[in-house]
């Protein structure tokens, strides 16, 4: 049976069964992919590596649908003696494929009455289709986006277009929509903005561990999780009534099984014997994500004043969102930082680290996990454009991490990694600086200078920094080993301000009168290099101090004292 071929069960019913269809991408554990099944996914959890997805956006959102199916045919896990009972089973998603039976006709594609997150006979008033562009991510309207099918999506293959709904609910992108029949919300045949997809409003992190069963099971949050938030009847999408036009009346998630599937849109795909040609597209229900931090733990989150303000109330977390230009590792805080430690007094803590990353903590803090256990944690999240009607950019990023880092009694190996980020901040500050100093003596005013030496700063130090965090929590000394950190970091960056002085030119030797703090001085590479030496030592706690290193000037030399005239 060729892989889009619809199976049909009668004359007039045709069916796409997700359960048993192979839909999903993945990649096995030799390296090779392949698509799969619900069933297969589950019952083949431990020989493969990973969803693959056709963006990084569509992995999250996937694995999220796995999570949510998961946390219902277990029911749990209750409580993290059940979980520990899961992870020491191979077998542990053994009801999964009979949870699948019981529900098949809720996750059929084509079902006449119940199609898989779609409301059957969904339309617009004067019988719109739409092109399946408006649910292909990587083909936004306007400008294309990660495009191959430029200039449209004329046609999906069903498994495809499974993936693309899952996708819609959680990244679709806001703006005007065309008002579908029986939405009070509709205007003038039209619905305006109101917001992304409930996921894209995240910065997404996830806990990846050496394979997709691991995974799976490490963010599977047990119930009795202090801080978030699971109601009795918690249930997903599929075990609800299925919605229809608009949103009938507010509601907050329920738990993880309800939020994990929520659905932020009102979508009908439109097809034929060889796969969706169309698609009506509107919104659901939506989710204001001020204060969710009870219910969402897959985004670290952070104190809003401004929202505090706006909105009258004492406090208020958002969703802490990723820069697809900033790399993981120099958020590292964000992920490791327990809610202790960002509190200041009796303030409010300024930020709130993953709920997923607290439960793993809590998982190691408990002996369930060994403290040399080593997950990823993984970064996924979109970068809207104009007025959030586009995706301009995907961040999708991982870091090597040992459950150590999370430990409540490791504290000291988990504070020298964050401190060893801000040593690079002040490394890759140092170097910018010197960039702006040779303009300046070269007669140039110029921020983009700055600006790309600080970017091959940060680019020299990536690698490093990952592989020194990774071996950090099998040292014996976390303090000493920062220190490791530092004279790489000097080392590194050293070599690339040597390189900036040998590119600067004649003019920058020669020099110029510059305008100081303490009057004019003249200015050239040869006090630039004093400058920079002197920022760069003490960015990193001087850490060849008692070395003969000739690395830069020893403490007391003149360019501290060149420094004080800048």
């Amino acid at each position: 049976m060729a892989e889009d071929e619809l199976v049909s069960e009668a004359p007039s019913r045709v069916s796409f069964d997700l359960t048993t269809r192979p839909w999903i991408p993945v990649q096995q554990l030799d390296g090779t992919q392949t698509e799969l099944s619900l069933h297969e996914v589950f019952t083949q959890a431990d020989g493969l590596r990973r969803i693959v997805g056709d963006l990084p956006t569509q992995e999250f959102a996937l694995l999220r649908l796995l999570l949510a199916l998961a946390h219902d045919a277990l029911d749990g896990p209750r409580d993290i003696e059940h979980w520990s009972d899961l992870w020491a089973d191979d077998n542990c998603f053994a009801p999964v494929p009979a949870y699948l039976a019981q529900h098949r006709d809720r996750f059929d594609l084509l079902h006449p009455v119940t199609p898989f997150f779609q409301v059957a006979d969904l339309r617009t008033a004067r019988d719109e289709v739409f092109s399946l562009n408006r649910i292909v991510a990587d083909v936004p309207n306007g400008e294309p986006f990660f495009s191959s099918r430029q200039p449209a999506v004329d046609r999906l293959g069903f498994a495809e277009a499974a993936r693309w709904i899952v996708h819609t609910h959680a990244y679709d992108t806001s703006g005007i929509k065309t008002g579908v029949d029986g939405d009070d919300r509709a205007k003038n045949g039209k619905v305006y903005p109101l917001g992304v997809g409930w996921t894209g409003t995240l910065g997404g992190v996830f806990a990846e561990g050496s394979t997709l069963r691991e995974t799976l099971l490490l963010n599977l949050i047990a119930a009795d999780t202090t801080g978030l938030r699971f109601d009795p009847d918690d249930r997903p999408a599929w075990r609800r009534e299925p919605s229809g036009p608009g949103v009938h009346g507010a509601r907050h998630p329920s738990g993880v099984r309800d939020l994990y599937t929520w659905q932020t849109r009102r979508l009908r795909l439109h097809f034929d014997a060889d796969g969706a040609y169309g698609v009506v597209l509107g919104y659901g229900d939506p989710l204001t994500a001020h204060n969710m931090h009870t219910h969402e733990p897959m985004t670290a989150w952070r104190r809003s004043p401004a929202q505090e303000k706006k909105r009258g109330e004492s406090l208020v977390y958002l969703p802490r969102e990723h820069d697809p230009a900033r790399a993981a590792w120099r958020g590292l805080a964000a992920l490791i930082v327990n809610r202790t430690e960002s509190t200041q007094g009796s303030e409010a803590a300024q930020g709130l680290r993953p709920g997923v990353l607290e439960w793993v903590a809590r998982l190691v803090t408990e002996g369930e996990l060994p403290r040399g256990f080593l997950i990823r944690a993984r970064v996924i999240g979109p970068l809207y454009g104009t007025q959030q009607s586009v995706i301009d950019e995907i961040a999708d990023d991982r870091l090597a991490l040992a459950v150590r880092l999370l430990h409540q009694q490791d504290r000291a190996y988990a504070q020298q990694a964050i401190d060893a980020v801000s040593d690079a901040e002040g490394a890759v500050t140092a170097l910018g600086d010197l960039a702006t100093d040779l303009a300046r003596a070269s007669g140039i005013e110029s921020e983009a200078l700055r600006g790309t030496a600080r970017d091959l700063g940060f680019a020299a130090l990536d690698g490093p920094y990952r592989t020194w965090l990774h071996d950090l929590a099998q040292a014996d000394d976390p303090y000493e080993q920062r220190k490791v950190w530092q004279r790489d970091a000097h080392r590194l960056i050293t070599r690339l301000g040597e390189q900036q002085l040998a590119q600067a030119g004649a003019a920058a030797w020669e020099g110029r009168t510059i305008e100081a703090k303490k009057g004019s001085l003249w200015l050239n590479s040869a006090l630039a290099d004093q400058w920079f030496r002197s920022r760069l030592n003490k960015a990193l706690s001087y850490p060849y101090s008692g070395r003969e290193t000739g690395s830069g000037p020893a403490l007391g030399s003149d360019s501290c004292a060149a420094k004080e005239h800048a």
